[in-house]
């Protein structure tokens, strides 16, 4: 059975991002010049076509189809990704999936 991963205390005490995205959940950690956000995302299908600033992540667990660029490619466990700023890129998610992303936008997501 693969391993499950959970948010110890320390992360689920961190603020929510205000995404009013039903199934979209994220826990912010916000730096000077960075966020950080961790990801829980159920089964939402598709994540619409957008850019913003430079984008790094890794898949903690499930997987989630990422299109970069016009290029599509499936992301799982352990693997990770990276966006550059202003690239257009969409997400599709079938499976629940959590994930680890660092933005270079300093307010990519203000927190609720």
């Amino acid at each position: 059975m693969p391993e499950k991963v959970t948010f110890p205390p320390m992360i689920e005490d961190l603020p929510d991002i205000d995404l009013p995205v039903e199934g979209v959940r994220g826990k912010l950690l916000q730096g000077v010049d960075q966020q950080v956000v961790f990801f829980d995302i159920q089964a939402v299908g598709v994540i619409p076509e957008h850019s913003h600033g430079a984008q790094w992540g890794i898949i903690l667990e499930g997987e989630v189809e990422l299109t970069i660029d016009g290029r599509p490619n499936v992301y799982k466990k352990g693997e990770s990704y990276y966006i550059p700023a202003g690239v257009t890129h969409s997400a599709r998610s079938t499976v629940p999936f959590k994930a680890l992303d660092v933005f270079d936008d300093v307010d990519r997501y203000p927190p609720k």
